[in-house]
């Protein structure tokens, strides 16, 4: 009983849900209302000339509908989604296509999602047997994972008189980071509640106080060296710095507060940890609701912080 409801339920969807979608553009229905304008011609006159003329235009409204469907039958897709779009930013959506066999003419591609449906790529051609990549800008309104669950393919081959479709399901998801922003002013105090910690480390490269001159060994970059002492002993010595402090920094987020202000204060902690990145500090994360990224630093991390801000407030998604 059961294998019966489940048959009988496929078939429901499937009504309701078909696998063609047919759309007529407005030159389609100029031309059908010519088609009926002449039938009508044609009923009334019982001219034979006006019979040709009707079949005619009919044979067209076949031929067409056999073409577009030799287009997006056998249609592969494969999405291909940006690694790190931001809110309010245009990025790149793309697909890639590809046919077994046959070829396919006049193409559009876009998302079925109230949002990213809007970006459209358009394809003039696809051969056999080669994957063609389609590209469309898109913008996302706000941060947050985005769940994709199908592609849309359409022709108007070959005359455009009809729009046919066709939906391919390909479940996904887009994680839209925190959009731009400039960053928030400087707190007053060294740490400013956000759980700063100072180190210094001996023997790197980088500014600091001269902590030691050393014997240059094989392989090392001899841009280190310090020519005037080296000269007055005779051997060449290699300059060590005390590295600059480098402050561990820990942002707080209360991801309790309503979406609009969530979306504003994950803003403002993207930007000021890119800004304390980017001068070298050691930045992490924590969240009310459970988001914790340890401290660290480079642009990879900047990446985990990024994209554990645009998944805070969203329940069962974690980075």
């Amino acid at each position: 009983m059961s294998a019966r409801r489940e048959r009988f339920l496929r078939a429901w969807r499937r009504f309701w849900k078909p696998p063609r979608r047919l759309r007529t553009t407005p030159a389609g229905r100029t031309y059908l209302v010519l088609t009926v304008g002449v039938g009508l011609g044609a009923l009334n006159t019982g001219n034979n000339l006006l019979y040709l003329v009707l079949g005619l235009q009919l044979s067209l409204v076949v031929v067409s509908g056999i073409l577009s469907e030799r287009c997006v039958r056998r249609i592969q897709v494969r999405r291909l989604l940006p690694a790190s779009p931001r809110a309010r930013a245009p990025f790149h959506l793309a697909w890639g296509l590809q046919l077994p066999r046959g070829q396919a003419f006049a193409l559009s591609v876009r998302e079925v999602h109230p949002v990213m449906g809007s970006a459209v790529g358009q394809l003039a051609w696809l051969p056999a047997g080669e994957e063609v990549v389609v590209r469309a800008v898109a913008t996302a309104p706000r941060r947050g994972p985005m769940q994709l669950s199908a592609v849309r393919v359409s022709t108007r081959f070959p005359f455009g008189l009809f729009e046919k479709s066709r939906d391919l399901e390909l479940p996904g998801e887009l994680l839209v980071l925190p959009g731009r922003v400039p960053p928030p002013p400087e707190p007053r105090s060294p740490t400013g509640g956000l759980g700063l910690e100072q180190r210094s480390l001996r023997g790197q490269d980088g500014g600091g106080d001269l902590a030691q001159l050393r014997e240059l060994r094989d392989g090392e970059d001899a841009r280190r060296i310090h020519w005037r002492k080296s000269a007055q002993l005779g051997t060449l010595l290699r300059v060590e710095r005390d590295a600059q402090p480098q402050p561990r920094i820990v942002l707080q987020l209360d991801d309790r507060a309503p979406p609009e202000a969530l979306d504003g204060t994950c803003e403002q902690l993207a930007a000021r940890a890119e800004l304390l990145l980017a001068r070298g500090a050691e930045v992490g994360l924590e969240s009310t609701g459970g988001v914790s990224v340890k401290p660290g630093a480079g642009a990879f991390h900047s990446q985990a912080i990024l994209r554990a801000l645009a998944r805070a407030g969203h329940p069962g998604k974690t980075g």
